[in-house]
């Protein structure tokens, strides 16, 4: 092609793109300023308000707030611009998003009242699709409950973040979307948790039981699992694991003597249910 053909193409890209940037980059900084007014610690409702009605969200009967990562920590452009793609094939949804550091983005979605959760199975039908696009990157979102107040969006932002730090440590290496609702038990909820807090308090709780060269841990260790699952019944315990009742008594003796927990008491059960998830 004659390089002057070329030149006027190029002429023509870059006309293209200006415009379409003048276009777009006013409501590009409103999305910013509305995203960072809810991110913020304490923000005013009027304040909020305002932002909502710059990005034409305000009024809505009802907002969902969602939180997506890309698992590249240094490009924020990357989730923005997945999670803005995703938010074009909702049905009857106003939304504003916008890229925030460590490679997230988050979006505050405007709509009817949404008690069958469409919101998030919507993007769980896009986000295979996205995924397929951008192979490499780990996509996650988390999916805050529906709030019927601006004032309730800093809430529903943190519901979106640990539903997303939720999704990320099920499966770190693949792509979902996780409404809040999936943080439905003990193990979601600590998966939701940063890695190196679980493992202090895993070492905290048990500890003893997990220190080098001490040939009985392992044993006392499956038997305090076996027994936690099968509600503390002595004689299932026992049938589970082909051991004398006698026997399953003295390691659970042994298990309470180590940890300094009674395992008569529900909150010390549920203290090494919970440490055992945390391996």
């Amino acid at each position: 092609m004659p390089p002057r053909i070329l030149h006027e193409i190029g002429e023509l890209v870059g006309r293209h793109r200006r415009r379409r940037y003048r276009r777009t980059a006013p409501r590009g900084e409103a999305h910013e300023e509305l995203v960072t007014r809810v991110s913020a610690a304490y923000v005013g409702v009027n304040a909020l308000e305002e932002a909502l009605r710059s990005c034409g969200l305000a009024d809505a009967p009802a907002y969902t707030v969602v939180v997506a990562s890309s698992g590249n920590s240094e490009d924020r452009g990357d989730a923005a611009a997945a999670l803005t793609e995703a938010l074009r094939h909702q049905r009857a949804v106003a939304s504003a998003a916008a890229g925030r550091a460590e490679g997230k983005a988050v979006a505050v979605l405007a709509h009817e009242p949404d008690p069958g959760g469409e919101v998030a199975a919507r993007l769980r039908e896009v986000w295979p699709l996205l995924h397929a696009c951008r192979p490499g990157a780990a996509l996650h979102a988390g999916v805050s409950d529906s709030v019927r107040r601006p004032a309730d969006l800093r809430g529903a932002l943190a519901q979106a973040r640990y539903a997303l730090a939720g999704a990320r440590s099920t499966a770190p290496a693949a792509a979902g979307v996780a409404p809040l609702g999936d943080l439905a038990d003990l193990r979601t909820l600590l998966a939701s948790i940063p890695a190196d807090v679980r493992a202090v308090y895993l070492d905290t709780v048990l500890g003893p039981l997990l220190r080098a060269g001490r040939s009985s841990n392992a044993t006392l260790l499956e038997n305090l699992e076996v027994f936690l699952a099968h509600n503390c019944s002595w004689a299932r315990t026992a049938e589970a694991l082909h051991l004398h009742v006698n026997t399953v008594h003295y390691r659970i003796d042994r298990i309470q003597a180590l940890t300094g927990r009674d395992l008569y008491r529900l909150d010390h059960k549920l203290d090494l249910r919970a440490a055992l998830l945390c391996r």
